[in-house]
């Protein structure tokens, strides 16, 4: 059983790639990663093929997730069929992926931050042009959902296994 996860923000250049490393270590520390397809996407074409920015890969590097060799995708109506989790940084990107999926697949995108503890943020604002501080309040972010993520999802996997 393997399960798919895509994390989806606007360029596929701050925000994705780190949710996809965090996410990937985590699930990795709780000995499942064997479980998961994970990547990240962005809802924009500008900047397909290029690294994350330099401020994400430091922030990640800082707390141990190596996202050096990501490069910026777009994310596709087939990518919602194939995944099982579409995960959007923002309500904004939620509506473009609800809009980009066949219509039986609609409600398959969701916000990261419903999976993380109750603080009354749903969106992950974008860091980018920003300060390395506010890359690191966007990581904070989607380090908790991405452990809330994890524990949501352990159970079922390990029962898989």
């Amino acid at each position: 059983m393997t399960i798919g996860v895509l994390f989806v923000c606007t360029a596929n250049l701050c925000r994705s790639p780190m949710a996809e490393g965090a996410f990937r270590s985590l699930a990795a520390k709780a000995g499942l990663a064997e479980a998961f397809e994970i990547d990240s996407a962005g809802t924009g074409a500008s900047h397909v093929g290029q690294p994350p920015t330099q401020l994400a890969v430091e922030a990640a590097a800082a707390r141990g997730y190596d996202i050096s060799g990501l490069r910026a995708r777009q994310v596709t109506g087939e990518d919602i069929r194939r995944f099982d989790y579409v995960l959007a940084m923002t309500r904004t990107h939620l509506v473009e992926l609800r809009w980009l999926a066949q219509r039986e697949l609609a409600d398959r995108p969701q916000l990261l931050m419903s999976y993380a503890p109750p603080i009354g943020v749903l969106d992950i604002v974008d860091p980018f042009g920003g300060t390395p501080d506010d890359y690191e309040r966007a990581l904070g972010l989607i380090e908790a959902a991405a452990r809330g993520l994890v524990a949501r999802l352990a159970p079922e996997v390990r029962k898989a296994i």
